[in-house]
Protein backbone atom coordinates (compact mmCIF):
# COMPACT_ATOMS: atom_id res chain seq x y z
CA UNK A 1 0.00 0.00 0.00
CA UNK A 2 1.25 3.22 -1.13
CA UNK A 3 0.76 6.61 1.26
CA UNK A 4 1.70 10.36 0.98
CA UNK A 5 3.14 12.67 2.22
CA UNK A 6 1.52 16.33 1.74
CA UNK A 7 1.88 19.62 3.98
CA UNK A 8 -1.08 20.15 2.04
CA UNK A 9 -3.05 17.57 2.02
CA UNK A 10 -2.96 17.80 5.87
CA UNK A 11 -3.99 21.13 6.18
CA UNK A 12 -7.19 20.58 3.58
CA UNK A 13 -7.68 17.45 6.09
CA UNK A 14 -7.44 19.57 9.07
CA UNK A 15 -9.56 22.38 7.89
CA UNK A 16 -12.35 19.70 7.29
CA UNK A 17 -12.02 18.20 10.80
CA UNK A 18 -12.36 22.03 12.16
CA UNK A 19 -15.50 22.81 10.17
CA UNK A 20 -17.30 19.37 10.76
CA UNK A 21 -16.40 19.32 14.22
CA UNK A 22 -17.77 23.02 14.82
CA UNK A 23 -20.94 22.19 12.69
CA UNK A 24 -21.53 19.09 14.52
CA UNK A 25 -21.27 20.90 18.16
CA UNK A 26 -23.57 23.27 17.01
CA UNK A 27 -26.29 20.24 15.34
CA UNK A 28 -25.41 17.97 18.71
CA UNK A 29 -26.17 20.58 21.17
CA UNK A 30 -29.44 21.87 18.77
CA UNK A 31 -28.18 25.33 18.77
CA UNK A 32 -29.01 25.88 14.91
CA UNK A 33 -32.06 23.34 14.54
CA UNK A 34 -34.56 26.50 14.65
CA UNK A 35 -32.41 28.81 12.14
CA UNK A 36 -32.53 25.86 9.62
CA UNK A 37 -35.70 24.64 10.01
CA UNK A 38 -35.14 21.14 10.56
CA UNK A 39 -36.07 18.96 13.91
CA UNK A 40 -33.19 18.41 16.74
CA UNK A 41 -34.28 14.57 15.99
CA UNK A 42 -32.36 14.86 12.70
CA UNK A 43 -29.50 17.34 13.38
CA UNK A 44 -28.27 16.01 16.94
CA UNK A 45 -27.78 12.63 15.30
CA UNK A 46 -26.01 14.11 12.35
CA UNK A 47 -24.23 16.29 14.98
CA UNK A 48 -23.20 13.01 16.54
CA UNK A 49 -21.85 11.76 13.54
CA UNK A 50 -20.10 14.63 12.50
CA UNK A 51 -18.10 14.82 16.06
CA UNK A 52 -17.04 11.17 15.37
CA UNK A 53 -16.23 12.21 11.82
CA UNK A 54 -14.07 15.25 12.44
CA UNK A 55 -11.97 12.93 15.46
CA UNK A 56 -10.99 10.84 12.53
CA UNK A 57 -10.32 13.32 10.43
CA UNK A 58 -8.12 15.46 12.98
CA UNK A 59 -6.45 12.33 14.07
CA UNK A 60 -5.75 11.84 10.24
CA UNK A 61 -4.28 15.15 9.89
CA UNK A 62 -1.73 14.36 12.22
CA UNK A 63 -0.39 11.37 10.41
CA UNK A 64 2.95 12.17 9.07
CA UNK A 65 1.84 9.88 5.94
CA UNK A 66 -1.32 9.47 4.96
CA UNK A 67 -2.78 5.90 3.06
CA UNK A 68 -3.82 6.88 -0.64
CA UNK A 69 -6.89 4.20 -0.45
CA UNK A 70 -7.57 6.33 2.90
CA UNK A 71 -7.52 9.81 1.28
CA UNK A 72 -9.37 8.51 -1.70
CA UNK A 73 -12.23 7.14 0.53
CA UNK A 74 -12.51 10.73 1.89
CA UNK A 75 -12.65 11.74 -1.36
CA UNK A 76 -15.40 9.74 -2.37
CA UNK A 77 -17.39 10.35 1.03
CA UNK A 78 -17.26 14.12 0.35
CA UNK A 79 -18.51 13.68 -3.05
CA UNK A 80 -21.52 11.91 -1.93
CA UNK A 81 -22.01 14.15 0.87
CA UNK A 82 -22.22 17.05 -1.49
CA UNK A 83 -24.61 15.18 -3.68
CA UNK A 84 -26.37 14.18 -0.65
CA UNK A 85 -27.19 17.63 0.42
CA UNK A 86 -28.39 18.78 -3.05
CA UNK A 87 -30.65 15.92 -3.09
CA UNK A 88 -32.08 16.04 0.37
CA UNK A 89 -33.52 19.17 -0.66
CA UNK A 90 -34.68 18.68 -4.41
CA UNK A 91 -36.08 15.60 -3.66
CA UNK A 92 -37.93 16.98 -0.57
CA UNK A 93 -36.41 14.53 2.25
CA UNK A 94 -36.29 17.63 4.43
CA UNK A 95 -37.90 21.18 4.49
CA UNK A 96 -35.21 23.42 5.42
CA UNK A 97 -35.99 27.20 6.28
CA UNK A 98 -34.34 29.52 2.97
CA UNK A 99 -31.36 29.67 5.46
CA UNK A 100 -31.11 26.22 6.07
CA UNK A 101 -31.18 25.39 2.01
CA UNK A 102 -28.77 28.16 2.05
CA UNK A 103 -26.66 26.15 4.62
CA UNK A 104 -26.86 22.94 2.49
CA UNK A 105 -25.87 24.11 -0.63
CA UNK A 106 -23.06 25.93 0.48
CA UNK A 107 -21.89 22.91 2.41
CA UNK A 108 -22.31 21.03 -0.13
CA UNK A 109 -20.11 23.62 -2.62
CA UNK A 110 -17.37 23.19 0.28
CA UNK A 111 -17.55 19.63 0.51
CA UNK A 112 -16.61 19.30 -3.69
CA UNK A 113 -14.16 21.84 -2.50
CA UNK A 114 -12.47 19.41 -0.15
CA UNK A 115 -12.84 16.75 -2.56
CA UNK A 116 -11.17 18.47 -5.62
CA UNK A 117 -8.54 19.79 -3.23
CA UNK A 118 -7.87 16.21 -2.33
CA UNK A 119 -7.94 15.03 -5.90
CA UNK A 120 -5.63 17.90 -6.57
CA UNK A 121 -2.85 16.84 -3.22
CA UNK A 122 -3.27 13.03 -4.12
CA UNK A 123 -1.95 13.31 -7.99
CA UNK A 124 0.76 15.59 -7.20
CA UNK A 125 2.37 13.97 -4.41
CA UNK A 126 4.68 11.23 -5.05
CA UNK A 127 4.27 8.05 -3.24
CA UNK A 128 6.49 7.25 -0.27
CA UNK A 129 7.05 3.47 1.38
CA UNK A 130 4.32 2.69 4.24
Amino acid sequence: MSAIRSTFLRAVIGLDAAVCGLLGAAFAAGLASDMIGLTPAFTQPLGGFLLGYSALLAWLALRPQLPRPAVWGLVAFNTLWALESVLIVVLGWVTPSPVGQALLYVQAAGALGVAAMQTLALRMAPPVAA
